[in-house]
This record gives structure tokens, C-alpha cells and sequence, in this order.
């Protein structure tokens, strides 16, 4: 029979007994095209690896900006770099910290720079840098740029600042305050030529009426009653906001804005999983697009642990680095669309990588590709289980004598809800050009509710299509 639900996303709740579903560097797609009569409505995708682009300087890759005159920059450590299509890098300046996430944007003729604490411009044209020293300049977590004005936040207070129209000169009196709620603003986003001004508790939308004196003026009705529960968790994605929320009731929850009102995305599994992490304000997300899914990647760096949605089936998954055998975090810190490639930034160290369908390792790290299936019970009977058979997009190995000439799939189960698991059984998904090949595995014993755990880290083209259990129930 064919086992409904291997296809999903991951859902493991407060008792794995309850539901344990994980999908980890795979993500599911739907057959826009279904008319029922197709094996599955869906597949499980592997997720993009990563291809060593350049190494530049000695890391934190701390943000990375395409800027409107086709110039690629990219914040290591403490120094600005520009980098070329050819993937060379030009040193261009020194920042006053060498940690934390950047801010950057940039008016067409220059780009700035906020740290948290400096802010810095660099003019395009020239490569000139140089930290800004207006004293009315208050320093920034965050900037952005819109109708000619760079745009930023004055930290720890519920103000924020805009330069001189296309200019990054600074005039105190240009000044404004987030008044709905007594917060500070911890987040600010454009928008759709909307103002998004994250507060701790609340979010206030600005539009620029051109009015002489300041020209950003409340968005009458636009008052969100969910604030940031994390700076850069704030991210838009095609003309869509998102973040990781908190209120006065609570936090660890993501929304998207739907019109000027927040829409909870997250499931009750991702909250369970969120909540329960030490730390979350410094989660930090980007967002890009691959084959028409729209990703939302949210890292939660003490936490160690990346969560992945997807826009284009509202379903989660996970992402992972295999660390010597453990799951971390996702290597990428931010992301830019560069040169027609996806760009992401190690958080650790200086290495800039793109992010490809067609690469099946992280670096050359084996990249674990895993799904563990929602329960398989019979109503309390003993169920015994003759087969199980993994249907997968075979023949995918590799050509030569390296790891993937004959890759290999491992099964395990668990017959206590998810909480320990039994020994490794391996197949092959079959060699090069054996694309009739059947990976299953046989005489797996009997259990009155299992569940199932595939895994494949082998460097090859991974797609599950679904799987099919031969089963035998007990009698009555």
C-alpha cells in the first residue's frame, strides 16, 4: 500500500508519541498538475549545496549587498570589500567592529553602512569610504533606502532618521517617532514604498506624503499589534513582509503581513520548537527564490538550528550542516542575488558560496538529507511489516570511483514513538543508469506503531517520491 504522509513537512510536537515528523534538507514540492491518478500529489526535493565561490578576509561574513549599479559588496569582519563576476575581491575599507550583522543600502551613487553603533559611505564612483562624523548622525542598527532618502533608526529609542534627499548628509530636526506605543523600534523595512517601522511590541507603516517639513507620515489604520522579537529576522519577499514576532501575551512566533494585518505562519510545532530555544533575539533570516518556491530562512544562531518556510506550499522544513556527524545550523548568514547566482555568507569564517540546486554537498561536506514519517499504527493491532520500499529518483550515481558511485539510502525505525531507533539497514538507490532500480528493504519485524527514518548523504541527486509498506495487520 502506499504510505500517505511520508510526503510532509516537519511536525514534531511537544510528544514525539503524538507526532515527530522532520524533513531536513529536503523540502516538499506539489504537482501543480495533479489529476489524482499520479502517484503522489508531491515529492521531497533536496535543498541547494553549497559551491565554494571566494574566500574573503578572516569572516564573520557579516552582510552582503548587490547594489543598484551592478556591484557586488560584501562585509568580513571588519572590512568593506567589493567583489567582481570574476569573484574577486578589492578591499575598500575598515569598519570600527569586527561582529554583529550589518545593515547596508544604497541611493545609486552611494552605499551606507550601519553597524549597530558607526555608520559608514562609501561613494560608488570613487571607492572613497569613510565613517560618518556629522554629530547629528545618531548611529543605527539598521537603514534602508526610499524616495532618495537613506532611512535608519536611532537605537534604543522609538526614533528614526532620514539623510538629505539622494545624499548621506544628516540634519537633526529630520527627525520622527514611532508614537503608537511607548517601544522602541527595533526593525525597519521598505516595502512597496511602505515605511515598516518594527517596534519591540507593535509595528507603525509610514508612506511619504511629501509633505515639507518631514515627508513620512503615519499610514492611517496601518498599527500592527504584533512587534520584533528579532532585528534581523525582518525580511520581505515578493512584496511580502515576514518576521519572528512577539506581544504583550508572549513570542516565537513568525507572521507574514497580510495587507497591514500579521498573519501567524508558523505551526504549533515550529512555536513549541522556537520558544523553547534560550535565545531568540538573534535570530537573522534572508530570502530568495529557487524554481518558483520563495524561501523565508530563519538561523537561530544560539540555538544552532535553522528553519526554512516555504511561500509557495506554507510548509516548513529544515536546514542543516552536517558538523562531524551533528546537525547545525545553516552556513548562510545573508544572501544577495549576484551576478545570477544565489550569494550567502558563512557566519563563522570568510567564505562566500553559492547556493545550487545542481551541488549536493555543503562545500564538499556531506550535505544529510533526512525524513522521518508521521506513525503507522492499526488501531493497537500488530502490524507486521514484510516491506518497506523507498520510491526515489534512481540511477543517480555518480560516475568514476568517489563517494556516490554507488549511493546509498539507510532506513531505520523506531517502534517506541520516536524515541529510540534501531540499527542501520543500507540500500543502494542504484548505480548510474539503473533507473529502474528499487530500493526496499525487507523482513523489518512487527510493532503496534512505528515510525520510519530515512536518511541519504551521499553527494547525489536526491528526490523521495514516496514510499510503499507491505503490511500485514493481525486478526481481530
Amino acid at each position: 500500500m502506499r504510505f500517505s504522509g511520508f510526503i510532509g513537512p516537519s511536525y514534531t510536537l511537544r510528544s514525539v508519541n503524538v507526532d515527530c515528523q522532520r524533513c531536513i534538507n529536503l523540502y516538499p514540492e506539489f504537482n501543480e498538475h495533479g489529476t489524482g491518478k499520479e502517484k503522489e500529489v508531491a515529492a521531497l526535493i533536496g535543498v541547494p549545496g553549497l559551491s565554494l565561490l571566494v574566500t574573503i578576509g578572516s569572516g564573520p561574513i557579516r552582510g552582503v549587498w548587490m547594489a543598484s549599479n551592478g556591484q557586488l559588496f560584501v562585509v568580513s569582519g571588519n572590512k568593506l570589500f567589493r567583489v567582481s563576476s570574476a569573484w574577486v575581491a578589492t578591499e575598500l575599507g575598515t569598519l570600527s567592529t569586527s561582529i554583529g550583522q550589518v545593515s547596508l543600502a544604497d541611493n545609486g551613487t552611494q552605499l551606507m553602512i550601519v553597524d549597530g553603533t558607526y555608520g559608514y559611505v562609501l561613494t560608488l564612483a570613487t571607492s572613497i569610504f569613510s565613517q560618518i562624523t556629522d554629530p547629528d548622525f545618531p548611529g543605527a542598527n539598521q537603514v534602508v533606502f526610499q524616495d532618495g532618502y537613506f532611512i535608519f533608526n536611532n537605537p534604543g529609542t522609538g526614533q528614526f532618521g532620514i539623510s538629505g534627499l539622494n545624499s548621506a548628509t544628516f540634519d537633526a530636526l529630520d527627525i520622527a517617532t514611532s508614537e503608537g506605543n511607548p517601544d522602541d523600534i527595533v526593525g525597519i523595512i521598505s516595502n512597496n514604498r511602505d515605511l515598516w517601522l518594527a517596534n519591540e511590541k507593535t509595528i507603525e507603516v509610514f508612506f511619504n506624503s511629501g509633505a515639507a517639513d518631514f515627508p513620512f507620515e503615519r499610514v492611517q489604520g496601518a498599527f500592527v499589534e504584533v512587534g520584533l522579537a528579532a532585528r534581523f529576522s525582518l525580511a520581505k519577499m515578493n512584496n511580502v513582509v515576514y518576521w519572528l514576532g512577539q506581544d504583550e501575551n508572549g513570542q516565537g512566533t513568525v507572521f507574514q503581513a497580510k495587507g497591514y494585518q500579521p498573519q501567524k505562519i508558523s505551526t504549533h510545532a515550529i512555536d513549541l520548537a522556537i520558544q523553547g530555544y534560550g535565545t531568540i533575539s538573534d535570530a537573522v533570516a534572508f530570502t530568495y527564490q529557487d524554481s518558483g518556491h520563495y524561501f523565508y530562512v530563519l538561523n537561530f544562531p544560539t540555538a544552532n538550528t535553522t528553519w526554512v518556510y516555504d511561500a509557495t506550499t506554507s510548509l516548513w522544513h529544515e536546514r542543516a550542516y552536517n558538523n562531524g556527524g551533528q546537525l547545525a545550523r545553516h552556513r548562510g548568514n545573508c544572501h544577495a542575488f549576484a551576478f545570477g547566482k544565489h550569494v550567502v555568507g558563512d557566519y563563522e569564517n570568510g567564505n562566500l558560496y553559492e547556493l545550487r540546486s545542481d551541488v549536493y554537498a555543503d562545500n564538499s561536506n556531506p550535505l544529510i538529507k533526512r525524513r522521518v514519517t508521521p506513525h503507522v499504527s492499526a488501531g493497537g493491532k500488530r502490524v507486521t511489516y514484510h516491506r518497506f520500499q523507498l520510491d526515489i529518483e534512481s540511477g543517480v550515481g555518480l560516475d568514476g570511483t568517489t563517494q556516490g558511485t554507488d549511493p546509498q539510502a539507510m532506513l531505520q525505525f523506531s517502534d517506541d514513538g520516536g524515541h529510540t531507533w534501531s540499527n542501520e539497514k543500507w540500500v543502494s538507490m542504484g548505480k548510474i543508469g539503473q533507473t529502474k532500480w528499487r530500493a526496499d528493504w525487507r523482513r523489518l519485524g512487527m510493532s503496534r506503531d512505528r515510525v520510519f527514518r530515512v536518511t541519504v548523504s551521499d553527494p547525489v541527486k536526491t528526490i523521495f517520491v514516496g514510499a510503499e509498506l507491505d503490511i500485514e495487520v493481525e486478526a481481530s
